[in-house]
């Protein structure tokens, strides 16, 4: 049967559900996105808007590391209007760091992440604000994205493609009858009415939300919440995403994003996604990490003090969630017996194009259609054709 004789809903309207309303518009079929709130305003929206690399996670997490860097070589081709390609360093401020530099070396040689150490003088005068204490400094290809240019970018692309994206209505329901969906059930929140929206399939990219939405129809997904806090602060102190040449930890990365620089990120498991508690020595460890190498930030108050929840896959049993891997994985809900409903989760925002292709090849799949991904050819629109 044609693509197009199918119509899909995809719950979310962050990086995920974006990049997935454009993989299955460009493959024919008839696509419909439903987001509770605008564009972005979920976990995307809320993140430290880092064009990762995959160097932080190359030595304890090497998949989610490859996942990282394919990505990232892919996105500067289709999306560079979204992204500045501004580069990274890890930079080690003590003797821990410094030994930790070999091994990082090697694993980044392993994944295919270009990573090359230069000299400290050198990166000093690149970037000035970096501490004294600084032993060495390894460049990486990280990068930043505008999040909601980023999932602009896949929507109007998609829009161009006969998709339509309905913002500010919540799925209420999964209908589903013989065991298979039917369409969904959603509270249109502006204007107060619930509507029934058929469909063939449904696509639940809902984030840290997903258990939720999947529970809607009876159905589990190993979704943890893990929240982490992000501050900002009203001057951009770095050109260059700097990271802290170990293990991933607290306070360990420091983002310019246009005038302001991000400080992060903490890492702890949340039950609830909409209801997080910013503890204040959260606040405070940002900036005793970070002014590790960057003294700086000491001399700014915050601009902004936000957290998000990352919805990483795996059990809620590791408390602060850093033990999680970074990779994805997607659940066909048939197993729970629930035809024609599938979840997305995990990943990173850098990693939303191959999480869209793995579902949607699922999709197609389930389907029988033969349409192949095209999304890693296919250049985007720009996001201000979203509004045209």
């Amino acid at each position: 049967m044609s693509a197009s004789a199918f119509h899909a809903v995809v719950i979310g309207a962050g990086s995920t559900g974006a990049a997935t309303a454009h993989d299955l518009a460009l493959r024919g079929l008839h696509v419909t996105v439903i987001e509770r709130g605008e564009v972005a305003s979920g976990t995307t929206g809320r993140n430290h808007c880092l064009l990762h690399s995959g160097a932080r996670y190359a030595v304890n997490d090497p998949v989610s590391a490859k996942e990282c860097i394919e990505e990232n070589l892919i996105l500067r081709q289709i999306m560079p209007e979204a992204l500045e390609l501004n580069g990274g360093f890890m930079v080690a401020v003590d003797e821990e760091d410094e030994v930790f530099k070999e091994t990082f070396l090697e694993a980044c040689a392993r994944v295919g992440i270009p990573a090359q150490e230069i000299p400290v003088r050198e990166a000093c005068a690149l970037e000035p604000h970096l501490s004294p204490d600084v032993r060495a400094v390894v460049c990486v290809p990280d990068g930043v994205f505008e999040p909601f240019r980023f999932c602009l970018s896949f929507l109007a692309t998609a829009k161009a493609n006969g998709a339509r994206v309905r913002t500010h209505c919540e799925v209420i329901g999964i209908d589903t009858a013989a065991g298979a969906v039917q369409g969904v059930v959603v509270r249109d929140r502006r204007k107060g009415c619930v509507e029934r929206i058929a469909a063939d399939v449904v696509i639940n990219a809902a984030g840290p939300w997903a258990g939720q939405v999947a529970q809607l129809a009876g159905c589990d997904v190993p979704v943890v919440p893990v929240a982490g806090v992000m501050v900002s602060v009203p001057r951009r102190l770095n050109r260059r995403v700097i990271h802290r040449l170990h293990l991933p930890g607290d306070g360990d990365i420091l983002v310019p994003q246009r005038l302001t620089s991000l400080l992060g990120t903490s890492s702890w498991t949340v039950a609830n996604p909409d209801a997080i508690d910013i503890p204040a020595d959260h606040v405070q460890r940002m900036y005793e990490q970070t002014a590790r190498m960057v003294p700086a930030v000491r001399h700014w108050q915050p601009r902004g003090v936000w957290a998000a929840a990352r919805p990483l896959i795996g059990s809620a049993k590791l408390a602060d969630g850093r033990s999680l891997s970074r990779t994805f994985a997607a659940f066909d809900h048939a197993r729970d017996g629930v035809e024609g409903f599938v979840t997305i989760s995990g990943g990173k925002t850098v990693t939303a194009r191959a999480m869209a292709e793995k579902v949607s090849d699922l999709v197609c799949h389930k389907l029988g259609v033969t349409a192949p991904c095209r999304t890693r050819q296919v250049r985007l629109c720009s996001h201000r054709a979203y509004y045209d």
